[in-house]
């Protein structure tokens, strides 16, 4: 069996070449595109981990809701995609081991690319900061399968169109 890593390293190159991407890790993004982007981070985490997480240092929710306070203007409203109503769909779909492969995908990407992207946004950047990264890193390493790649890559396709379709609302 191709290690996941492998398996999953086209989707995952697609992913962080998305235009909207990019210009996130570029600094490229006005507070309100990011906070857009942030609105629909909190719509996923929160999905997540209504189902649960093997460990509660990754839970990234409330960390999200404080930087979408911290950029929110008053009286705005939040507007999930619906890309994203999509993908939360599916995931609420799940039982607790079917969106293990969620996990990996989504909190393993803040935690690594984060740490990068943590310096150039436009926010204190609370959704990247975990409390006991080695163990919720564990956490995650300790449940992590190789048979997970069909679902880690189904994944992927959800948050590339989650990227297109935030490049299309907020280049216009």
């Amino acid at each position: 069996m191709i290690p996941l890593k492998e398996a999953t390293a086209e989707k995952h190159k697609q992913a962080e070449r998305m235009p909207f991407n990019v210009r996130m890790f570029r600094s490229l993004l006005s507070k309100d595109e990011y906070l857009l982007y942030l609105i629909q981070q909190a719509e996923v985490f929160k999905t997540i981990e209504a189902i649960g997480t093997p460990h509660e240092s990754l839970n990234r929710y409330p960390a999200v809701l404080e930087d979408i306070a911290e950029l929110r203007p008053v009286g705005s409203t939040e507007e999930v995609l619906d890309s994203t109503k999509a993908y939360v769909h599916y995931l609420a779909s799940l039982t607790y081991e079917q969106v293990l492969p969620h996990i990996y995908l989504n909190y393993l990407a803040i935690m690594y690319g984060g740490q990068m992207m943590k310096k150039v946004v436009p926010s204190a950047g609370k959704m990247y900061d975990f409390e006991n990264m080695p163990q919720a890193l564990q956490a995650v390493r300790s449940v992590q399968r190789d048979e997970w790649a069909d679902e880690v890559n189904k994944g992927f396709d959800y948050i590339i169109a989650i990227f297109d379709e935030l490049e299309k609302v907020t280049v216009n």
